[in-house]
């Protein structure tokens, strides 16, 4: 038997429950995997609440890196003892699982296990933001607004749009958060607790506005971010952490400078497996190159999982949280 988070109905952080759970032999194509990290992200909080419908029970989060124990029949491509990670597949939180091996990248050396686990949904989800989604729209010295900047792919993102070469202005509540997104590669933070975060976006840019915000929020920053926006400007919006935002009459776009908005997902951008393999390689280069530093801010046994959302929904975390089994 092994232990694993689970959860029967959709609730508060309560709902959670550490429990011996069966896990199996690997059949073919697949690999049994002891976890030693496992990532905590927003989208685990929307999977819990319901906000994002799962079959029940489940184990809640969606990445996590660890050691192969077994490998099953027809896997030519990984070997017991190799660490691996993956993002993306629901029921991470648990000590052990059964898993194929197409959900797998392997962890090079130079890369710990925690800080794949920290960073693969978040990495690769910074990767295709910068690299891909909004790259059409950029260009070497252009700045950009990143919400949220101190968060999990805030402070990933502060450091990748850096080293590609663009200014970024983030959105934070505290003065402890604008040290900490400036530390990670942030050229200007507006505390949209004290300051109105359109004003000073047009301040910094000298009237013009961005040609891309980067709204990981929802709601709450849904205006806020068009109005920041110079025509014909890109809108991304990759998460709802304040809630979904409301049904939109188009016609606000070209008002609004015939604007484009977009509503991405690391699925659809990392839909096959040369593209995992691709968004993967180029994170864990990131990293090993030091131009994206991970720092491990928060650790909580798996069983304090229910705390850990607690804090993660009340903005008391920083940066990077893992669950150790």
């Amino acid at each position: 038997m092994s232990k694993a988070i689970q959860m029967h109905e959709n609730g508060g952080p309560d709902v959670m429950k550490l429990e011996d759970v069966e896990v199996g032999d690997p059949g073919p194509g697949q690999v049994k995997v002891k976890q030693t990290a496992i990532g905590l992200n927003f989208i685990d909080i929307y999977t819990r609440s319901g906000l994002y419908p799962t079959p029940m029970p489940n184990a809640v989060g969606r990445e996590a890196a660890g050691v192969i124990l077994a490998v099953g029949p027809k896997v030519k491509d990984f070997k017991k003892g190799e660490h691996v990670a993956y993002c993306g597949v629901l029921g991470a939180y648990a000590e052990e699982r059964v898993m194929g091996v197409e959900q797998l990248v392997k962890v090079p050396k130079g890369v710990s296990d925690e800080q794949a686990a920290a960073i693969m949904l978040k990495g690769m989800t910074t990767e295709y933001l910068v690299d891909r989604c909004a790259k059409p729209w950029l260009k070497e010295g252009d700045t950009v607004l990143f919400h949220a900047a101190a968060g999990g792919v805030g402070l990933l993102f502060g450091q990748w749009a850096k080293a590609r070469g663009y200014k970024v202005i983030g959105t934070t509540s505290s003065p402890e958060k604008a040290a900490l997104a400036k530390k990670n590669g942030y050229k200007w933070v507006i505390d949209y607790t004290k300051d109105n975060v359109v004003e000073k976006v047009k301040e910094i840019t000298k009237g013009k506005g961005v040609p891309v915000v980067f709204d990981g929020v929802g709601k709450d920053t849904w205006n806020a971010s068009l109005d920041c926006l110079s025509p014909r400007g890109l809108l991304v919006s990759f998460g709802n952490a304040s809630g979904p935002v409301p049904p939109q009459s188009l016609a606000i776009l070209n008002t609004k400078g015939s604007l484009y908005v977009t509503r991405p997902s690391l699925n659809a951008y990392n839909a096959t497996r040369e593209e995992l393999e691709k968004s993967a390689k180029s994170l864990f280069k990131m990293v090993k190159s030091g131009k994206v530093k991970i720092a491990i801010d928060q650790k909580y046994p798996l069983g304090d999982a229910p705390q850990a959302h607690t804090d993660l929904e009340g903005r008391k975390t920083t940066g990077q949280t893992i669950l150790v089994p």
